[in-house]
């Protein structure tokens, strides 16, 4: 990333969070009936944070550089800034910092240990699989691949969700609740974007999903970030029908930069009884005898 590109960045999170704002929110009288600006103003938020006018000013045109963590912690309380975006913020920091570069995180891994494999395998009732940090699916059991196999069939590889959401028709029909998938899909990548800025392969594709796609340039525009730990993902799977799963993401901790996702149902439910038929074509497709040439 360059430094422009980086002054860019800080400039549009920081101005699109105090857009959202309105003084009675953060508990200040809003004086007259015409405020030029959406949100907050700049010297409230510098009140608000305890910094100078001229301070946060500078912090918004883009220069985070030298910012102490108890002025960022001022700033983000200013702007109430959840979890997601205040490590956003330390990140867009930390990258303002000189030197910063070389304490970079490595790229994000496209391979697993043998032993990652092996406890995907040793679940075989449940989907669960590995990604990186700029979604691409690294590693799978056969349940995850039964489940996501019409992103395994997209045309990139390796198969990237996000890729999938904005560039393949079938998405839409793929996921239940596509608009929030896509918006929560765009938003995990600005995370990712922030954390490891100089990954090639991460600003390849953010190019390339920003030039063919207006839905991600929305999205990608709108500057919101994104932590996706737990949740209900709701899928129209080509064979057994809808499947509404409950799904737990936590980082690998013997293999930095790699998620591993697993999805589950509650017992006795319609979609657990789906997983149980999704096992058991699992199980008729590799029975089948391999043709022979």
């Amino acid at each position: 990333m360059s430094s422009t590109d980086l002054r860019t960045q800080i400039r549009e999170f920081l101005s699109s969070r105090r857009a959202r704002i309105t003084p009675d929110q953060a508990g200040l009288p809003a004086y007259g009936g015409n405020r030029r600006v959406k949100g907050l103003r700049r010297e409230e938020v510098a009140m608000l944070a305890g910094v100078s006018v001229d301070y946060y000013v500078r912090m918004e045109r883009g220069n985070l550089a030298g910012a102490s963590e108890s002025v960022l912690e001022g700033v983000a309380d200013a702007l109430r800034l959840d979890e997601a975006e205040r490590s956003h913020l330390y990140d867009l920091a930390r990258e303002s910092t000189p030197g910063s570069r070389a304490r970079r995180r490595p790229a994000p891994q496209n391979r697993v240990r043998p032993a990652i494999q092996q406890i995907l395998t040793a679940m075989p009732d449940s989907p669960a699989w590995v990604r990186n940090g700029r979604h691409d699916i690294i590693a799978m059991n056969a349940m995850a691949r039964a489940l996501y196999s019409p992103v395994l069939l997209s045309s990139r590889q390796p198969a990237n969700t996000t890729w999938f959401i904005f560039m393949e028709p079938a998405a839409p029909e793929f996921f239940v609740d596509y608009d929030r998938i896509a918006a929560d899909a765009a938003a995990m990548l600005r995370l990712e974007a922030g954390r490891n800025p100089g990954d090639k392969a991460l600003i390849g594709l953010v190019g390339e999903l920003s030039t063919h796609s207006e839905l991600f340039r929305q999205r990608w525009a709108a500057h919101n970030v994104k932590f996706h730990r737990s949740g209900v993902k709701r899928l129209r799977h080509p064979v057994v029908g809808q499947l509404d799963l409950d799904f737990e993401s936590m980082d690998l901790a013997s293999e930095p930069g790699l998620r591993l996702n697993i999805y589950t149902a509650a017992a006795d439910t319609p979609t657990a009884d789906a997983l149980k038929m999704l096992a058991s074509w699992v199980a008729s497709q590799e029975e089948q005898p391999t043709p022979h040439g």
